[in-house]
């Protein structure tokens, strides 16, 4: 099974799917990620603020495969966004993953309150000419900040990370990015298990019509659309579920339907709103 790949605004590609941590207890992180990769995964999503960057290092080497084939993204966190912070916590969580770059660093959130996302974003390019990241891009990120840090810094990033599924598709946001060249990834694609996704009709007709699961219904939905997805599970048999996703289509009256679930008022959002987050 081949996963496909999406070809960022700086030239470099990212699996479509991938596997997140995000909750996955440090105790538990080296095994999950270690059926992950057992069962097909090739890009693991973790941040700092996690906890569990040790876990995910210590199944890269135990894996033996090679780094090459891996995709490997983490986050800066809300607090080390001043001054030099920046490149002390890539340091950092370089040395917890044993990895000398990574593949994909975001600016978690812009904690606007501070006003030091566009600082910031600064670092981060300066990460990204030091080898130390491959591609940068950002995470929770609205238009407005989207607008400032590339007004001010001439650099697009090259990914934004936002809460998106069927409930909350942030529309907005994903016109501002498909216009400047900036790919989506979706956290939280299943919506968290915060409301009843899988029982809404248009996800349970189009997954027995094709013979799939709503989640993967709803997966295969994100992949259609072009989004870049990584499903959270501690589960191997869920871990498997979530990959199997590449053999089947939705029509496009399934996507609109889909689509439609969104009552366009933001009132789907089952997380943070970014500018409350500091």
């Amino acid at each position: 099974m081949t996963i496909p790949t999406v070809t960022l605004n700086d030239g470099t590609t990212i699996p479509q799917l991938g596997y997140g941590v995000f909750r996955v207890p440090p105790a538990d992180t080296e095994r999950a990620v270690a059926e992950a990769f057992e069962v097909g995964y090739r890009h693991i999503d973790t941040a700092a603020i996690y906890g569990n960057e040790e876990g995910v290092g210590a199944a890269i080497a135990a894996s033996g495969i090679p780094r090459d084939e891996l995709y490997i993204t983490t986050k800066l966190w809300n607090d080390r966004h001043d001054g030099e912070e920046p490149h002390a916590a890539i340091a950092e969580s370089l040395e917890k993953l044993g990895l000398d770059r990574v593949d994909l660093y975001l600016v978690h959130w812009p904690t606007p309150a501070a006003d030091n996302y566009v600082h910031a974003w600064q670092k981060m390019i300066e990460i990204q000419d030091a080898g130390l990241a491959r591609s940068i891009g950002v995470s929770n990120h609205l238009v407005p900040h989207l607008e400032r840090v590339v007004a001010e810094t001439g650099v697009v990033p090259a990914v934004d990370q936002i809460e998106l599924h069927p409930a909350y598709q942030q529309r907005e946001v994903t016109d501002w990015a498909s216009a400047h060249g900036v790919k989506i990834e979706s956290w939280g694609p299943l919506g968290q298990g915060k409301y009843d996704l899988f029982g809404a009709e248009p996800v349970a007709a189009a997954a027995a019509a094709h013979g799939k699961t709503p989640a993967q219904a709803v997966l295969r939905w994100h992949l259609q659309k072009g989004v870049i997805v990584f499903p959270k599970s501690v589960r191997r048999e869920r871990l498997e579920e979530n990959l199997d996703v590449f053999d089947f289509e939705l029509s496009d009256a399934e996507i609109d339907a889909i689509d439609a679930l969104d009552p366009g008022d933001g009132s789907g959002r089952v997380s943070a709103h970014p500018d409350e987050v500091d």
